[in-house]
């Protein structure tokens, strides 16, 4: 009997558990660019226009492969709209009863495969590191679901960075050498930029007509859309940028999109590169002498560390907690958040980076607009589609942990032991963009007070009884106590008419 297998757009693997199951001289493989998983949050063209070319190429790899592949086109006239209404239709086609599938990394796309009026059988997503069960097992029982925990027991069970049962160079974790603020000038060039093929000038044409109300610039697209291209883009980050990541991987300069980044999360998170095969090749380099242990160590740890540590929080948690909202946070998410104008040099460059490439580094995501965010008290849900909707990396399964837990403490303290928040001190220790700023970050208080700074002492106040017990945050309210009665109505009055200002849709 014929089985239906499908392959969505983020598994473009060929080890995939549902390929693996098939027989491939009889099973119809089903991909499909549906309407549905486009727009379910206005994604941004560039990561649409990845994920539909890197589909059709991955099909074509399949059939010269030898599978029978039935793939739909997003403007195919008999295109159902939807992944199980495709199931539905390749089902009569081929009088086909039941579908393999993958396990979605979204527990909304569960939920449909496991409603589908066909039956449809979800294998486990093998490309990870840690089972399900592996990351229930680490966490049951442990009072904190620390990252760094986990991360040891990752690097023992592949190996990586390991002499025998001790990390190389005798210590986990080289974090406190990766964080240097930005340097004189950046010596790389960036990723590899690939010219679009006919391939992908047609999904180009196709997301230009379909989806040119989304957020983001379409053109000019060089993403890489298939392994071989992945591949060279890792080649060439490895060989000339992971050297520098690990110093400036928390850096920010204004008029720099990449610094010293890899830009190979799209292909990592899409199927296209194996996590494994990332890490061995950092690894390599820094046996080979050719990169130092911080930043190999730096990078490895974002992959099997955080990277793994988000899919098992996310799963373990359950489909409600992108709905959490530990700190009863309700503004709406400000227009510059889309690309309205805003005062505030190191958001508007981090949104207008966001719309140009549909990328930001760790750092401009969590503590520029996560930051804001977060001390502007923005509806964490509203943050998260944001994330969801404008990054090309930026899946469920790891965007919502980064989000709802890490960036917008919004988790009530699963992800993080407090919230990350800073004044506009931190921004410009990381970064050059104080200089460009119409806001003064040396000022506290008065005309042209960084907003970061009254705000981050707005949340503090208005979060008091949450927070002042926190081992780790205790200082800072001690700080607040010294100040005189005067000087703090004056700091949350300012903040709170800043606010309002923000509210009322003025030029903030």
């Amino acid at each position: 009997m014929v089985k239906l297998v499908l392959v969505l757009g983020d598994q473009l693997s060929s080890g995939l558990s549902a390929l693996r199951e098939a027989d491939k001289s009889r099973d119809v493989v089903v991909m499909a660019e549906v309407a549905d998983e486009a727009s379910y949050v206005r994604h941004h063209p560039k990561k649409i226009a990845f994920i539909f070319a890197a589909m059709r190429k991955f099909a074509s790899r399949l059939k010269d492969e030898g599978w029978t592949v039935e793939y739909t086109k997003l403007d195919d006239a008999d295109n159902s709209g939807s992944i199980v209404g495709e199931l539905i239709r390749r089902a009569e086609a081929h009088g086909a009863t039941d579908v393999i599938a993958t396990e979605p990394g979204e527990w909304r796309l569960i939920s449909l495969l496991e409603e589908s009026p066909i039956p449809v059988h979800q294998f486990a997503d093998t490309r990870f590191i840690a089972s399900h069960k592996e990351f229930e097992d680490w966490a049951k029982d442990r009072k904190e679901l620390r990252m760094e925990w986990f991360y040891r027991q990752m690097r023992r069970k592949t190996g990586l960075l390991m002499d025998g049962d001790d990390p190389v160079g005798g210590k986990w974790n080289y974090d406190h050498e990766n964080r240097k603020p930005p340097p004189g000038g950046i010596d790389f060039s960036g990723p590899m930029q690939f010219t679009p093929d006919d391939v992908v000038e047609d999904v180009l044409d196709l997301v230009e007509r379909r989806f040119d109300n989304h957020f983001g610039a379409l053109r000019p697209f060089w993403f890489a859309t298939d392994q071989e291209q992945a591949r060279r883009q890792l080649t060439r980050f490895v060989k000339h940028a992971l050297p520098k990541f690990g110093d400036y991987q928390d850096a920010m300069m204004t008029g720099e999109p990449f610094l010293y980044h890899s830009l190979i999360s799209f292909y990592i998170n899409a199927g296209l590169l194996d996590p494994m095969e990332v890490c061995e090749a950092v690894e390599a380099a820094f046996r080979a002498g050719d990169a130092p242990i911080n930043a190999a160590e730096g990078y490895i740890r974002q992959i099997i560390g955080w990277r793994e540590y988000m899919r098992g929080i996310y799963f373990l948690e359950g489909p409600d907690y992108t709905t959490r909202n530990g700190l009863d946070h309700t503004r709406d998410l400000p227009g510059f958040y889309w690309g309205d104008e805003t005062k505030m040099h190191c958001v508007s460059q981090a949104v207008a980076q966001t719309a140009e490439e549909a990328y930001a580094h760790h750092i401009q995501r969590l503590m520029v607009t996560g930051n804001f965010a977060l001390l502007a008290g923005v509806d964490p849900h509203q943050v998260h589609e944001w994330y969801l909707a404008v990054y090309a990396d930026a899946y469920e399964w790891v965007e919502a942990p980064n989000v709802i837990g890490m960036s917008q403490f919004a988790d009530g303290g699963i992800v993080g032991s407090k919230p990350y928040i800073s004044s506009g001190a931190y921004i410009n220790r990381m970064s050059n963009y104080c200089k460009s700023c119409e806001y003064k970050v040396s000022k506290k208080t008065g005309e042209g007070a960084c907003p970061f700074n009254l705000l981050y002492w707005h949340f503090m106040d208005r979060h008091r009884a949450r927070f002042e017990n926190n081992p780790r945050m205790g200082q800072m309210y001690r700080n607040w106590d010294r100040m005189d009665d005067d000087r703090k109505e004056t700091v949350l009055k300012e903040a709170q008419d800043w606010l309002s200002a923000l509210d009322k849709g003025a030029l903030v």
